[in-house]
């Protein structure tokens, strides 16, 4: 008997239905291109086809799904394949998993005797949805890198099994928010870009530029129709109530929101519309149906809040404090009375949009990102229902605690928004079900990619942490996993393990880890080195789970800081602030947060006290390090073993990605080692502890400068997209491809500065520049 793929290169005709989704077209049409190019595509209603065809079609009505085969009526969704005489039958519930069947088809059956399909192959997904937030290359803050393919960034995110794709991102590099002249709240406009960057309704018409706003939608209606043509859903992550142009306000003062900027972050006070006003709800109600009549389509809007100009007023997790309007709470109420209006206030937000969008599209609902409301968190709950939903990464606490811990140091105080993250306890699933009776549900997360573990280092391997959170959820019985970060196209990343098992876990809830990593390293790089290959995944996983995330935020968003690109010295004021313009122009700091010259805090916060860091040097150097010194050894030894082609180009992809891997963990260790000698030489009165301290220190400097060298090499020698690098413009969240040439100027400046004393200053925030004059020890 033939194989599948040798029975569809033979047929003469692929049959579609009249009026089927778009998506039955794009099947279609790759069957065509791929296999049997000389076979006519047509559309026919009759649900039998002519022989020696194949039928693609997507059966929505569940009525049918009897008739077709027995077993599918005891599924909610299914796709399946069946060989029926001389007929091929492509087959799917819903539009998304139509593409994603012709990818297993394409990928893993093609070889599979036709004699095995007579009775019909059916998969069911393993999470009832699948959705990306956060997607960081479509719609984010890496939305401009270089050679990013929106075709294939589509093509990928279907593949994986995702039901949806989110679609609202700017047109533009930068927003078009501006602010005071070394002010950075503006910066923070660039992702998850609200309602009226797209709309306007009678209230805000003519604050922004027309063509600024058609610019903008006519790019989420060209990602709403690649989703389209993959049979993904369209929808929306906005930060919402977002501040409104200051003229809006002059106009009418009387709508004037809660001040949402953050006081260390911004020179001017940003100021939402009252969403406790009549007039406000009526505004939201009205750009968002006029955004559902451009793309009638859109499924969701997921907000996120009280953070990047945005904000519910009298929220407890306001930067400045509670605070709003007039309309909603008088003066001295009692705490739990301001918590109750602003949950009622943020809930009745919700349902004016999920009311709007249900005009156009009756499935529609919103979400609330539901972290920032710890004071609120019971008040909100209390009020969910149908349409009104949550997402999460645990449903166990209140704000942005875990009750789960890092897998190997007790110490560690957060592991949030990370892969370490790698559990999912029973006792989730009670609240769970609270929620579900509601009428409401949960989208929890998971973090398969870049965003929060190694950001910007593209491709890191950590197989067996996302199979363990994929279980943990599936055994629960989530309904919607949401990866956050989004997807990573196969250009950027062409051996992406964890992508793959986020795959083959949602065509197969038993997955069987060991075969599938064994069965990819062996179809990438071949049967001699698979082993190794696979064995090189393990130790970069392990070494992950060695690191001690010593200061969290340095290792979700190092590029915020620079960390790559500035010099790492005991005193950064030893170095003129002239000499430091090159990286303090993109720097997340004004020029009066402390950070510019001190690792140790950021806007008030004690990122990691010296006792911490001095641990976590420790737990790198002997866990950490040694690990990641074996996986380069052995991913080198791949290079060299590698005796084809196809296997040189997978051992230097993967040779590249581990060394860049190291070379961030040794610049973590060096901010890390920074804080632990130069605050602990600051305190100290014992010689001892001082020379220590400036031994740490010395070893540092010249440690980073090394690891700065080897980066360039990397930069300079490597052809593999290991890093997100802007092909349009650096900004405070991504490097351009100037890269290499800031680096060069950080060896430059670090170089002879090993032996400078320890020294911050402690005043530095005190200062106001061009008044106070600069103190320097």
């Amino acid at each position: 008997m033939p194989t599948l793929k040798e029975f569809l290169s033979a047929v003469t005709a692929i049959d579609i239905q009249p009026s089927g989704p778009l998506v039955e077209s794009t099947v279609a049409n790759e069957i065509g291109v791929s296999l049997s190019p000389t076979a006519s595509v047509r559309r026919s209603p009759s649900p039998s086809s002519a022989p020696r065809s194949v039928r693609v079609a997507v059966v929505g009505n569940a009525a049918m799904w009897k008739t077709i085969h027995p077993a599918l009526v005891s599924h909610s969704r299914w796709m399946m394949v069946r060989v029926k005489g001389n007929v091929v039958e492509l087959l799917a519930s819903h539009t998304h998993l139509l593409y994603q069947l012709w990818t297993l088809v394409q990928d893993e059956w093609a070889g599979l005797d036709v004699a095995a399909l007579r009775e019909g192959k059916i998969v069911v997904p393993t999470f009832p949805a699948l959705r990306p937030v956060y997607d960081i290359f479509l719609t984010q803050i890496a939305r401009t890198a270089r050679d990013f393919n929106k075709e294939e960034h589509f093509k990928t995110l279907a593949r994986i099994g995702s039901n949806y794709a989110e679609v609202n991102g700017l047109a533009f590099a930068v927003p078009f928010e501006t602010g005071p002249r070394g002010e950075l709240l503006h910066r923070f406009y660039t992702y998850c870009p609200a309602l009226d960057q797209f709309v306007t309704s009678r209230l805000n018409k003519g604050f922004y530029d027309s063509d600024y706003l058609q610019a903008n939608l006519n790019n989420l209606k060209n990602n709403a129709a690649l989703a389209e043509k993959y049979g993904l859903v369209p929808g929306l992550v906005c930060f919402e109530p977002r501040s409104v142009p200051d003229e809006l306000l002059q106009r009418y003062p009387v709508l004037r929101g809660a001040r949402v900027d953050h006081p260390m972050r911004s020179f001017r006070p940003r100021f939402n519309l009252s969403v406790a006003h009549p007039v406000v709800l009526d505004h939201y109600a009205e750009m968002m149906e006029n955004l559902m009549h451009e793309v009638p389509r859109l499924d969701y809007l997921s907000i996120w809040s009280n953070d990047s100009g945005a904000g519910f007023e009298y929220t407890s997790s306001l930067y400045v404090g509670r605070n709003g309007g007039g309309y909603l709470v008088r003066e001295w109420l009692a705490a739990k009375d301001i918590a109750s209006a602003a949950a009622f206030n943020l809930v009745r937000f919700m349902k004016t949009l999920r009311d709007a969008g249900r005009r156009v599209n009756p499935r529609f609902r919103t979400l609330i990102r539901l972290e920032p409301f710890w004071e609120e968190h019971d008040y909100i709950w209390s009020m969910l229902e149908d349409g009104l939903d949550v997402e999460v990464s645990s449903l166990l606490t209140k704000g942005w605690d875990l009750a789960y811990k890092h897998p190997r140091y007790e110490e560690v105080p957060q592991i949030h928004g990370t892969a370490l993250y790698c559990t999912f306890v029973q006792q989730e699933r009670a609240v769970l079900d609270d929620l579900e009776k509601k009428g409401s549900r949960a989208d929890v997360y998971f973090i398969p990619g870049i965003l929060g573990n190694h950001e910007p280092i593209i491709g890191t391997a950590f197989p067996g942490l996302v199979d363990r959170k994929l279980k943990a959820m599936a055994e629960l019985h989530v309904t919607t996993a949401a990866y956050q970060g989004g997807a990573a196209q196969p250009s950027f990343a062409p051996y992406n393990i964890n992508q793959e098992v986020v795959r083959a876990f949602q065509f197969d809830r038993d997955l069987d880890l060991p075969a599938l990593l064994k069965r990819k390293a062996t179809e990438w790089i071949g049967q001699e080195l698979a082993a190794d290959l696979v064995r090189l995944w393990e130790i970069t996983e392990d070494a992950f789970t060695c690191f001690p995330l010593p200061i969290w935020i340095y290792s979700g968003w190092s590029v915020w800081y620079r960390l790559f690109i500035r010099p790492i010295v005991p005193n950064i004021e030893a170095i003129p602030e002239s000499d430091r313009a090159y990286y303090e122009d993109f720097l997340l700091a004004t020029t009066h947060n402390r950070t510019r010259v001190d690792f140790r805090f950021d806007v008030g916060f004690d990122l990691c006290e010296p006792e911490r860091a001095w641990l976590a040097v420790k737990h790198m150097d002997e866990d950490l390090f040694p690990r990641m010194e074996r996986a380069v050894a052995l991913a080198q030894s791949l290079v060299e073993r590698a005796s084809n082609d196809n296997a040189r180009a997978c051992a230097q992809d993967q040779y590249d990605r581990t060394r860049a891997l190291l070379y961030w963990y040794r610049t973590q260790k060096a901010v890390t080692a920074w804080v632990a000698g130069v605050h602990t030489y600051l305190t100290t009165n014992e010689a001892a502890k001082k020379k220590e301290c400036r031994e740490l220190l010395r070893t540092m400097v010249l440690d980073d400068i090394q690891n700065t060298k080897d980066l360039l090499h990397l930069w300079e020698s490597s052809s593999t997209n290991w890093i997100m690098i802007s092909d349009v413009a650096e900004t405070t969240f991504i490097y351009y491809k100037n890269f290499g040439d800031f680096l060069k100027r950080k060896i430059e400046l670090a170089t002879g500065h090993e032996n400078d004393e320890p020294y911050v200053d402690p005043d530095y925030q005190w200062r106001v520049p061009g008044f106070t004059k600069e103190v320097k020890q």
